[in-house]
């Protein structure tokens, strides 16, 4: 980068500290596409990398006073707060995969160690066929690794071999795939609870 072009930019940000959108869209012409891809190839999703440069810019014209041209060129401290916001969401995935990992190896215990009674078997069995019209409603590649993940046990890497896809598009499509059928089941589970409260009161008739 020449002279000229970091003194324009450094001007940039002068103009974006004066709150001019239009300095905010020159920056954003200039790197959005190269913030894109660098977002892209640490996340590998279109949806959270498109995110991550929103982010970017939306941090840059709240504190362009921080922006210090002493201390790093424009190109740099951008690319740096994508980087960081990247490598943030990157890790908080990962956080949630692994909560969801942990619950569902628990939960696999609990049932098996536990006496069941017929309530429970009956309650048990409700929720199998819960999951299993809820997985039926998923688009087809989040159903895909779901099932790899937590019915056949393969890790993440494993489904991404097995697959050909890479990982990070397999951890974005079980992310988004367990947020679909979290609200599938809990829509599921109130119209089960409206249902029973519906058969309580005929029995309830049927007696009086």
């Amino acid at each position: 980068m020449s002279r000229q072009q970091q003194s324009d930019e450094i001007l940039l940000i002068g103009r974006i500290r004066q709150r001019e959108q239009a300095a905010l869209g020159e920056l954003y012409d200039r790197y959005a596409r190269v913030m894109y891809s660098l977002a892209f190839k640490i996340l590998g999703s279109v949806e959270e990398a498109e995110e991550v440069v929103l982010d970017v810019f939306s941090q840059a014209w709240k504190n362009a006073d921080c922006y210090d041209a002493t201390r790093s060129r424009v190109d740099a401290w951008l690319f740096l707060m994508t980087r960081s916001r990247a490598l943030d969401r990157l890790r908080k995935r990962q956080r949630q995969s692994k909560v969801v990992e942990v619950a569902t190896a628990t939960a696999k215990t609990v049932t098996s160690q536990t006496l069941k009674t017929p309530e429970e078997d009956l309650l048990i069995s409700e929720r199998r066929e819960m999951i299993t019209a809820a997985m039926v409603k998923l688009p087809q590649e989040q159903r895909q690794v779901i099932e790899l993940a937590y019915f056949q046990g393969l890790s993440q890497a494993a489904i991404a071999q097995r697959t050909g896809m890479k990982l990070g598009t397999v951890k974005t499509r079980i992310r988004l795939g367990l947020s679909k059928l979290r609200g599938l089941l809990e829509e599921a589970g109130g119209m089960q609870q409206t249902r029973r409260r519906r058969d309580k009161g005929v029995h309830f008739l049927d007696n009086g």
